[in-house]
């Protein structure tokens, strides 16, 4: 029987299948408050597939017996109006292409998930101000993403996951676009942050030298975590 050990993220049996290939084999881990862990392994180990299903972006196989909790919720249990409302409180995403909106601000990107979550107006605008503020991005504020450089535009999706002071930040390939540089300082970034914010972090990536600097290292390898 396995018994869940009380953490920010805890995962069971977790298995997912695209079409007749098995990607994720039983997966069982539990991350504590406050973690920043990397999730390594090669190409096709599983790693963006681990994060979507935590993340509840995606869903795992439906005849499984998989149970994932965040904050204590168990997420598989909530409908997709709930489980929505859920992401939008408690989740922030980052992800290697930015996927920032081209037609808004740096400001308005960062405001989106605070007015989709219907946050007071007030606050969403402060927060974002402080956001981009605490980034570097300041005097960036009202340029559109087109007239950002790419670190400048990670940065921005940085503080768009921070909008709604979520408990839990995963991110896929965060750096993965960036120079040695850019990466490096968003690299630090994170771990500012999450002494800062107190947040969890959750980070796909390749980069092994920032991998060793983690609290943690997932390592996957034909979709099981090795040990």
């Amino acid at each position: 029987m396995f018994y869940f050990v009380s953490g920010m993220i805890e995962v069971q049996s977790l298995y997912k299948t695209f079409g007749d290939l098995p990607v994720l084999n039983g997966i069982d881990l539990t991350i504590q408050a406050q973690e920043l862990v990397a999730i390594t392994g090669p190409s096709g180990a599983g790693k963006s597939t681990l994060l979507h299903l935590m993340g509840t972006l995606e869903s795992p196989d439906p005849h499984s017996e998989t149970k994932i909790l965040l904050n204590g919720q168990a997420v598989l249990d909530l409908n997709d109006r709930e489980l929505a409302s859920f992401r939008n409180r408690e989740l922030g995403f980052v992800f290697q292409s930015h996927e920032l909106l081209p037609e808004f601000t740096a400001f308005e990107n960062v405001c989106l998930p605070g007015w989709i979550g219907k946050l007071d107006r007030a606050e969403v605008l402060d927060r974002a101000s402080e956001l981009l503020t605490l980034l570097g991005l300041k005097a960036r504020m009202d340029h559109k993403p087109s007239a950002l450089s790419g670190g400048e535009q990670q940065r921005v999706a940085v503080a768009r996951a921070l909008i709604n002071r979520p408990k839990i930040v995963m991110a896929d390939e965060p750096s993965g676009n960036l120079d040695s540089q850019n990466a490096n300082e968003l690299h630090q970034l994170f771990f500012e942050l999450r002494q800062q914010l107190d947040t969890t972090f959750v980070i796909v990536t390749h980069n092994q030298e920032f991998a060793l600097q983690t609290d943690r290292i997932i390592a996957l390898k034909d979709g099981k975590i090795q040990p």
